[in-house]
């Protein structure tokens, strides 16, 4: 999701939950995205993502820019799209469990998105995975 505020374009991007990550910020934040459940069109796994992960409904008559995909280092291959829209801050994202600390037995709950919040092309650029980075020059070549 993509705003323009104050005449410049900002984007959403989210910071992933989880101990992983809890000491992390830049390139490690990332666009929602997710796994394609059987059967699943692209387009819809992204509009699912996005509700699960940040708690943001898409508007049915949002219009839709195709990002392409990429290729992250770790092989996952990830589709993006954008459309204009707008955001209240208020995060409600799904959560998962897994074994922490590891090896203790104890399994623990933490929220897949920790963080979200529109930033910037330019602080994006530093926030976001790396190889996701792409998406935000072909999202400003599409508004050119």
């Amino acid at each position: 999701m993509y705003r323009i505020a104050r005449g410049e374009v900002q984007v959403l991007v989210a910071h992933p939950g989880g101990p992983f990550f809890a000491k992390k910020d830049e390139g490690a934040w990332t666009i929602p995205k997710g796994e394609l459940v059987s059967g699943e069109e692209a387009l819809a796994c992204a509009k699912r993502e996005l509700q699960e992960e940040i708690g943001i409904v898409v508007p049915s008559a949002a219009s839709y820019v195709t990002l392409g995909s990429i290729k992250q280092t770790g092989g996952k291959l990830v589709h993006a799209w954008a459309f204009a829209g707008d955001w209240d801050g208020t995060l409600r994202s799904n959560t998962f469990e897994i074994e922490w600390p590891p090896r203790s037995g104890k399994k623990r709950s933490f929220p897949e998105v920790d963080r979200a919040g529109f930033f910037s092309i330019a602080e994006a650029r530093k926030k976001m995975n790396p190889a996701q980075v792409s998406f935000l020059d072909r999202l400003l070549a599409e508004l050119n």
